[in-house]
């Protein structure tokens, strides 16, 4: 059966000689897999851009409940970027995101608040064009609200990361920490560099003490290395 539904691209893995399995989080029916044939072909040079990671689209897909790939039958870009491919902090930004959800989300049901929250996230990353170092942070903290385990205030976080894995946090990074949980993106606070990156190196932990499935994060290096500001 035809529905349409809006979808922001996971990830995909080429599939024989020119077709794609792309895993794509839905707004009706969140986390699928689709089977795209011939996008990696001469003729279709173009259309292999419409998967790449984020990428906001509209869909008209075949779903079928149950079924392992389901198929597509239409499909467009409904914001195409103006600075994420292009911005190497905010494409450094986009991988990291981009590994995290794809460790994150398992439902295959439809979930509009977060789905909406993932879109308005990625249109305002590549919208803005000053102040947004700790976007990544800020994003961790409100998606974990959206996976069911998103501490209150900072203090709950480090007591939990005290029993579990690491030391509690210091003052001036629970006061940090506190700030952005509580902020907008628009309205982040300055964090110097070394401090960002204990943030978000705790933050992942908390984040491992509550998905399963979230190993190492690859692209957290990288990460590091490129948000030296």
């Amino acid at each position: 059966m035809l529905y349409k539904t809006r979808g922001i691209v996971i990830n995909y893995i080429r599939y024989r000689e020119t077709s794609v399995i792309v895993k794509i989080y839905t707004e009706q029916f969140g986390i699928q897999t689709y089977l795209e044939n011939g996008v990696r072909s001469a003729k279709s040079k173009n259309k292999i851009a419409l998967f790449q990671p984020l990428t906001l689209l509209d869909l008209v897909i075949y779903h079928k409940d149950g079924k392992g790939i389901q198929r597509i039958s239409e499909i467009k870009c409904n914001a195409p970027f103006q600075t994420i491919p292009f911005d190497i902090h905010k494409s450094s930004i986009a991988l990291f995101i981009t590994e995290i959800l794809s460790k994150s989300l398992q439902e295959e049901n439809g979930n509009t608040p977060l789905f909406h929250f993932l879109n308005n996230s990625i249109l305002w990353l590549d919208g803005v064009t000053e102040n947004y170092e700790n976007f990544h942070l800020q994003f961790l903290l409100q998606f974990g609200t959206y996976l069911g385990f998103s501490p209150e205030n900072a203090q709950e976080m480090s007591h939990e990361l005290s029993i579990h894995t690491q030391p509690v946090l210091t003052k001036v990074l629970e006061n940090q920490l506190d700030v952005l949980m509580n902020t907008q993106y628009d309205k982040a606070p300055k964090i110097d560099r070394f401090s960002r990156n204990q943030l978000l190196d705790s933050i992942i932990l908390f984040y491992r003490l509550h998905v399963d499935t979230l190993t190492e994060v690859k692209s957290l290096a990288v990460l590091h290395d490129v948000m030296r500001g």
